[in-house]
């Protein structure tokens, strides 16, 4: 099964890194969607939150207050200006 390796920083301190099968986040144009195999993509975030579905783990989300968000060869960086981790 193919997978996107992501990988979340905030400009001061780590947050999240793994295998997922899909990351949602709301960019400046609108929601965006990553799958395995998603086109080359590089977009500003808008504050909100991001979702990700890890392989291994439950569901959860990350509130932002924008950033960048990155995609290539199933790669997905995203590096907010800061981001919290929402409570189950």
């Amino acid at each position: 099964m193919a997978e996107l390796q992501v990988e979340i920083v905030a400009a001061d301190h780590f947050v999240w890194a793994g295998p997922a099968k899909l990351v949602k986040a709301r960019s400046v144009d609108g929601e965006i969607g990553v799958l395995p195999g998603h086109v080359p993509t590089l977009t500003v975030l808008a504050a909100g939150d991001l979702e990700i579905d890890p392989v291994s783990e439950a569901r959860f989300s990350v509130r932002i207050d924008g950033g960048f968000f990155s995609v290539d060869h199933d790669r997905v960086v995203i590096v907010a200006d800061n981001a919290v981790v929402n409570a189950a």
